[in-house]
């Protein structure tokens, strides 16, 4: 059934605006690697390997908003593994699970619960596959370029957990 996006639930509408956000976002990080760490910039272009999951969540959605839903924290845990891999569990990016599991939190309708707590097990586990097993980063790192990695992501999600939060307020939970 195709739906257009005035028709979407206020929950996928705000799944589709996130996401949207998140794309237009990723372009941004390899430049403020570049001008805050001047280091692995080649390196940090490699986050923008999931810029085209991201921009299939609002197309998703017309199709199926659950999907769409569902698709968005899970991007996001895969995305987080990957760029942990990538830079290193010091170097702050594991902080970006605690957005997916916020978006765990307020993406699901009451009836969707199976599939929230389905979500929620998942990122934890891959949060504490990336905690223990994800071995040494793609790229190294030198201490003070890890702290300013650190900060750039501790920044960052905390931009994003605040961006969640306000697009959903309001949103009713049927």
């Amino acid at each position: 059934m195709s739906q257009n996006r005035n028709q979407l639930d206020p929950t996928t509408q705000a799944t589709i605006t996130i996401a949207w956000v998140i794309v237009l976002n990723k372009p941004f990080y390899p430049v403020y690697v570049w001008y805050l760490v001047g280091n692995g910039v080649v390196a940090s272009l490699g986050t923008l390997l999931s810029a085209p999951l991201f921009l299939a969540i609002p197309f998703l959605a017309r199709r199926s908003p659950l999907t769409a839903r569902i698709a968005l924290p899970l991007i996001g845990t895969l995305d987080t593994l990957l760029e942990t891999k990538l830079f290193g569990s010091t170097s702050g990016t594991e902080l970006y699970f605690a957005a997916c599991i916020m978006l765990v939190a307020l993406s699901f309708q009451a009836h969707e619960k199976w599939w929230q707590r389905g979500m929620a097990v998942l990122v934890f586990a891959v949060f504490v596959f990336s905690r223990n097993f994800i071995g040494v980063p793609l790229y190294v790192w030198s201490a003070p370029e890890l702290a300013t990695l650190f900060n750039l992501n501790a920044f960052a999600v905390a931009s994003l957990l605040a961006f969640i939060t306000l697009r959903h307020a309001g949103v009713p939970r049927t």
